[in-house]
């Protein structure tokens, strides 16, 4: 493990070096969970059909409801540790990690037991048919038991990173997708356990990744490791008035989770509506490709906040501005490539999931090249939502999640399929981030006009 620590100065390295050294692996461990993401639709949509991947999209707001807690408790602490971090508090900074994980995990412990008492309510809830009820439940079944762990492997991402370690959490990802893949072949072809196998298979690499990532976090010697939390009543209320505090600076986070879910919810009721199963399980295939969308951006997002955060209890004004503009031109670059490569290979990508003679492929491929223009605002949002996070607006964060993931967007399912018909349904999402895009610019020029006032 010591091997893959680097020595790594938040307030005193070069800006543009210190995020590539934290970006690069950081990137290639998101790329390879986008490989496994790629890797588990094309094996369900090829070894278990169309309302197989149909019935991974009804559960998928689950999924993004637990990445959302462990990206807002991960977040949130990283945050305040690496503040903590910078003024020389360790001792604060591990309390707080270990605060973090340990009311994250014992959350969704509660609510893994809650899905399995109401599964059906809960999948109907989600805008299941009875002809997906079948293989939704399968999945349902597969996948809940990890919760817990789904949460922990991108929580604790952020603080092997924040230890100075960002390729053994790469390490983590990647061994934690080679294992999913590897058992997503084996569940789905050899064994045929069908949709319970390949949520199994998705729960069993998540939880080898956490547990490298967690034996790492035992380590003393590591600048972050776990401490004892007492249970004296004193530090009882420390600890919930710490929660708190984390969970309002990673509240984005979460919310940004939950915006995907809502998309997918309001998706599936708007496609089912418009389109049928078949309609669904189109959509289904951009939904398989918007998370991953995210995660790349995300990576960007999760680079730049050590630095950001650092940087920002130091005061050091000028590096803060300086890792923003880095993050946001990579990000913007990435979102050219990706929109590029969607709309020149489109008929590909769908052809990866599903049979071109399936009538969801004729779907997909006439729609989505239009939801793939909302991938360039989506990254300036997201790269935004994560800057304003770490330097503690948490107002302008929260806002702006709130008009890109649920106002915008629920707004535009509604209304754009009446003006645009079905092209409506598709272009919902990009119209969504681009309302969300104006906003943020608004908020960066109120900021330049600020400064400009105060300085004269």
């Amino acid at each position: 493990m010591q091997e893959l620590k680097d020595n790594i100065d938040f307030g005193r390295e070069d800006i543009t070096k210190l995020f590539r050294k934290m970006l690069y692996p950081t990137l290639l461990g998101m790329l390879f969970s986008a490989v496994f993401i790629i890797t588990d639709g094309i094996f369900v949509g090829h070894g278990l059909g169309s309302d197989a991947l149909a019935a991974i999209n009804i559960v998928a707001p689950l999924f993004l409801f637990s990445t959302g807690i462990g990206l807002m408790f991960g977040m949130g602490s990283s945050i305040v540790a690496s503040i903590h971090l910078s003024t020389g508090k360790e001792k604060a900074a591990r309390i707080n990690m270990t605060q973090a994980l340990t009311v994250s995990s014992l959350f969704l412990i509660l609510c893994t037991i809650l899905v399995f008492i109401f599964p059906d309510d809960l999948l109907f809830l989600f805008g299941c048919s009875e002809r997906l009820l079948v293989p939704a439940k399968d999945y349902l079944y597969g996948f809940v038991p990890f919760l817990t762990t789904n949460a922990l492997i991108c929580s604790a991402g952020f603080f092997v990173r924040l230890s100075g370690a960002p390729r053994y959490a790469m390490l983590s990802s990647v061994i934690s997708a080679i294992i999913n893949i590897v058992f997503d072949y084996l569940f789905i072809f050899e064994f045929k356990w069908g949709m319970f196998g390949a949520a199994l298979a998705t729960g069993i690499g998540t939880m080898v990744g956490v547990i490298m990532m967690l034996v790492f976090l035992s380590k003393r010697n590591n600048k972050l490791h776990f401490v004892g939390l007492k249970m004296s009543r004193r530090s009882l209320k420390l600890t919930i008035r710490n929660v708190k505090y984390m969970c309002n600076l990673g509240f984005s986070s979460f919310l940004c989770e939950l915006a995907i879910a809502s998309m997918m919810l309001c998706g599936n009721y708007v496609f089912m509506r418009e389109m049928g199963e078949d309609g669904v399980a189109a959509f289904s295939i951009a939904c398989y490709f918007f998370p991953i969308i995210f995660m790349l951006y995300n990576s960007i997002a999760q680079s730049a906040q050590p630095i950001l955060s650092y940087n920002y209890g130091a005061n050091l004004t000028k590096r803060v501005n300086k890792t923003l503009r880095v993050a946001l031109q990579t990000a913007l670059l990435c979102g050219i490539v990706l929109i590029s490569i969607t709309i020149a290979f489109d008929s590909y990508i769908v052809s990866m999931f599903i049979s071109s003679s399936a009538p969801a492929h004729a779907i997909a491929t006439k729609g989505f090249p239009l939801f793939a223009l909302g991938f360039i605002p989506f990254a300036i949002n997201i790269i935004s939502i994560g800057y304003f996070q770490s330097v503690e607006r948490i107002r302008n964060a929260t806002i702006i999640t709130v008009l890109r993931g649920f106002i915008f967007m629920i707004t535009c399912f509604i209304v754009l399929p009446y003006i645009l018909g079905r092209n409506g349904v598709w272009l919902a999402v990009p119209c969504s981030e681009l309302l969300t895009f104006l906003c943020v610019l608004i908020i960066y020029k109120r900021k330049e006009r600020n400064i400009s006032i105060a300085t004269s």
